[in-house]
């Protein structure tokens, strides 16, 4: 489920504020994420760009 409200821009940031140690619920705040939906695509979101890379065409 997903509000639609654009939020891509904002990862990168949330990645590396996440990757300092910092508390998730703090980031997504300062972030403007307040809807449940735009929290729970960054809590959730798991890269598999690079699992999926190994199989090209």
């Amino acid at each position: 489920m997903s509000c639609g409200k654009p939020v891509a821009q904002l990862w990168e940031t949330f990645q590396k504020r996440m990757e300092l140690g910092e508390d998730p619920k703090k980031i997504l705040d300062e972030l403007g994420l307040k809807r449940y939906c735009c929290r729970a695509l960054f809590l959730t979101h798991v890269d598999t760009y690079k699992q999926i890379a190994k199989y090209k065409r």
